[in-house]
Order: structure tokens, then sequence, then C-alpha cells
């Protein structure tokens, strides 16, 4: 049995149609089992969330059984009353000190490239955290670590879909963090093949260019037919802007400082689509896979 976490998200979606054909016995730890469309039949579901990692009952029902978790689940926002490096640190100890203790074999993390301790987000510091965890489990484990991950309705794209719309496109900061985006489809295949017989401990996933956030966003409008001029917007009136709004509209807001934040920290492999190619996937091109509809 294999438990999944993030099902629902870009990569996860992706991903468990792969194990399932595989002829995987997948059992999915979900908020909202709907999300999961037509496969919700073919799976196991476990109720629950990161924020309830801390229940021993949930996490041993969830890991009864399982010799494989492949933890995916994450996320970029705080969802009070937990915080960021609760959700992807500390939930990420848990369920790998759960899986120790219940017998699980085999441990696959999705973390960040460039993650460490003195990253300026705290999302990049609280996925260091739970690497250094992993790192140190006696478990077989396997870390991967993509550059920015896309798909064609994740909220990211969308929203620059949207910005679209507008006489120009606002780019908060200077967009010339560098990135070297991987289709959430590639991933998937990755993590299929390194279940399968991946033989390293850590791949970093790249696609195959490297683009600045503003090269992103006008890669995106161009491939929505509305291609428009970039204004960058300062970090300060950013910042202040999106708190603001949180303020009055809570965890609702379209977008956080995090968030924003995030754009502006350089995801990029020395090595490229290198471990990609060792796991036999070939990753494609941003553009192509945006106008591939």
């Amino acid at each position: 049995m294999l438990l999944l976490t993030g099902a629902t998200g870009s990569i996860g979606s992706r991903l468990l149609p792969l194990l399932l054909e595989q002829g995987e016995d997948v059992r999915c730890l979900v908020r909202e089992p709907r999300r999961l469309g037509e496969r919700r039949v073919d799976v196991q579901i476990a109720l629950g969330e990161l924020g309830e990692m801390s229940d021993p009952y949930l996490v041993r029902q969830a890991l009864r059984g399982v010799d494989t978790v492949v933890h995916l689940a994450a996320t970029i926002r705080d969802q009070p009353p937990h915080r960021i490096e609760e959700l992807n640190g500390l939930a990420t100890v848990r369920l790998l000190r759960a899986a120790e203790r219940s017998g699980v074999q085999r441990f696959a993390f999705f973390s960040a490239l460039n993650a460490s301790a003195a990253q300026r987000t705290r999302f990049f510091r609280a996925k260091w955290l739970a690497e250094r965890a992993i790192a140190s489990s006696p478990l077989q484990t396997t870390i991967f670590a993509p550059s920015i991950v896309y798909d064609h309705t994740d909220p990211w794209v969308t929203l620059l879909r949207r910005f679209s719309f507008l006489p120009v496109l606002p780019v908060s900061g200077k967009g010339q963090a560098r990135f070297e985006p991987i289709w959430a489809a590639d991933a998937a295949r990755c993590v299929v093949a390194a279940l399968a017989w991946g033989e390293r401990e850590r791949y970093e996933l790249a696609g195959p260019e490297t683009l600045t956030y503003d090269e992103m966003s006008s890669l995106v409008s161009r491939v929505a037919g509305r291609p428009r001029p970039l204004v960058h917007l300062p970090l300060p009136l950013i910042r202040a802007g999106l708190l603001a709004i949180r303020s009055v509209f809570g965890e609702s807001v379209f977008a956080t400082w995090e968030e924003a934040e995030l754009m502006e920290v350089p995801m990029t492999s020395e090595r490229g689509t290198a471990d990609a190619e060792t796991l036999r996937v070939e990753p494609r091109r941003m553009g192509d896979v945006l106008a591939d509809i």
C-alpha cells in the first residue's frame, strides 16, 4: 500500500493516475475527497490534512499497512491557526516519525530547489527543516527538489492569465529571479520512475530552459493571446498592499506577501535536466506545454 498526500495538487493529480495505471494500491490523505474526482472510487481514503499530523490516531490510521509514503502536500501560505512552518516543516517530521514507527519502508518527499536555513522566505526554511529530518531517517528516503512547478490550471499561472486582462501586466519587484520551470506531469513521471528503479537519494528536477519571472509572466500572457507590457511594482508597495488586503479579506485573498516573496528567490540547478533525464524523462518547455491545451 502506498500513502499519497497532496493527491489533489498540481503534481499529485498527475501522479495518482500513473500510480493506478501501474496497479499500485493507493491510499490518499485528503481533506476533501470530492476533489479527487472520478479517481476517488479507485483509492482508499484517509481523511486528514497537514495541520492534523499531531493527531496520533489519524496518522496511525493513514499509515496502516503502508510500505511507501509519497509526501507531496505543502502550502505557500498560512492556514490559521497553523503557520507555514508547522504545515511544511513540523507536519512532515511528524509524518516521517510515525512512518518509522509503523514499519514503512520508503519515504519520498517533495522539497524545493535552494531550500536552506538562511533563505529569505519561511516556505524555503520550512522545507529545509523537513529535508534535514528526512536525510537522517533510517528509512529508505528520496527527496525531490524541483524548481518552480507549473500546470495549466495551477494558481499562479491562472493569476497571471487573469492579470493579462489588464492594460499592463503587474510584476512584483524587479522580476529578474531565475527559474527552470518544470511541468507537473514531468515531475510526476520522475516520481514514478524513481519509485520503480531510481537509486539516488536526491533528485533536482528542472525544466529545459532558464526563465526570469519577467519572462515567465510575458510567456503566460502571450500564450493566453493577450501580450501585455510589464510594469514593475516596488516590493515595499506590494508588501503593504497585500498585507492590507489580507487584513480585510483574510485567507480568501488572491495572493499573500509570502507568495509574492517566493518569486524573488531563484530556483536553478547546476545539474539542469540531468536528474530528470537519469529517470528517462525529458522535460518539456513551458511555452510548448501551455500552448498545448
